[in-house]
């Protein structure tokens, strides 16, 4: 990248979840999910708010999420149903990006800190074409990518129905030079603590934390979510279980194939 590169957010959401339909609308403190998720995007030092770009789908049962989405002043891109590296790269080109940070639609505690600090690692070496975080609470972990990391995977990949672990495009397939930072903090380590949105019983947890944590207009910190974890072993308790299912259902559907440096088809291990 020469010059300022221009920087974005892309947040892959649809509400036909199969799990939880219409999560990144439930209620939360008394605003949708997805609200909450769009403030902490914002907060990154790095992001433009008009340039976070919730990318959903054309399907019109996506149609009440690009309303909460345009309401609250983010932007929307809409594509496939199931193949979000398309849907990102289209994205990517449409918004002339650079470099992004990817957060998950799911994780309503994404770490700000982290979206600053993928980031910063990323535009300070051009070598690097994707930073991800390592040992930090399951759902608050963020990614950081090049647009020409994009492309490549673009070039690349096989299998169109990638919507879970499209991100191993990235990290497991050697196509690009992949960077992970650990925690910058004792305070940001939780093991067993799960905070990613999949079923009733994390929206309980998430429920207790923001009644807990939230205020107006300002934007917690990773620091708190572990320190409020730490003395309510009762709110860990709510989701635990649920882990084992959830890479269970990972493992099973991310059958994901891609084409080689020499053109054979690879297959990503995960």
């Amino acid at each position: 990248m020469t010059g300022t590169p221009r920087i974005g957010a892309l947040i892959p959401i649809r509400l036909a979840s199969e799990r939880l339909p219409g999560k990144a609308l439930k209620d939360l403190c008394g605003r949708p999910v997805v609200h909450h998720l769009l403030d902490r995007v914002a907060a990154c030092r790095y992001i433009d708010p008009a340039m976070t770009v919730v990318c959903t789908t054309e399907d019109p049962s996506d149609d009440p999420l690009v309303m909460a989405v345009e309401a609250w002043g983010a932007t929307v891109f809409r594509g496939s149903t199931d193949d979000i590296i398309d849907r990102f790269y289209n994205a990517v080109a449409h918004f002339k990006f650079d470099a992004v940070v990817q957060v998950d639609g799911d994780d309503p505690l994404s770490a700000t800190e982290y979206m600053n600090a993928t980031m910063e690692r990323l535009l300070e070496d051009e070598t690097v074409d994707i930073v991800t975080c390592a040992g930090l609470p399951l759902g608050t972990a963020v990614k950081s990518f090049r647009a020409s990391a994009m492309r490549r995977v673009h070039e690349h990949y096989k299998t169109a129905a990638n919507d879970t672990g499209f991100i191993y495009f990235f990290t497991k397939t050697g196509l690009c030079n992949h960077v992970e930072i650990k925690p910058q903090s004792a305070e940001h380590r939780f093991e067993g603590a799960r905070l990613t949105l999949d079923y009733e019983a994390d929206l309980e947890v998430f429920r207790a934390i923001f009644e807990a944590l939230y205020r107006e207009d300002e934007v917690f910190g990773l620091d708190a979510v572990v320190e409020y974890l730490a003395v309510h072993p009762d709110v860990v308790a709510l989701n635990q279980g649920l882990d084992e299912a959830y890479w269970e259902r990972t493992r099973e559907k991310a059958q994901l194939e891609y084409r080689g440096a020499s053109g054979e088809t690879m297959r990503i291990h995960v």
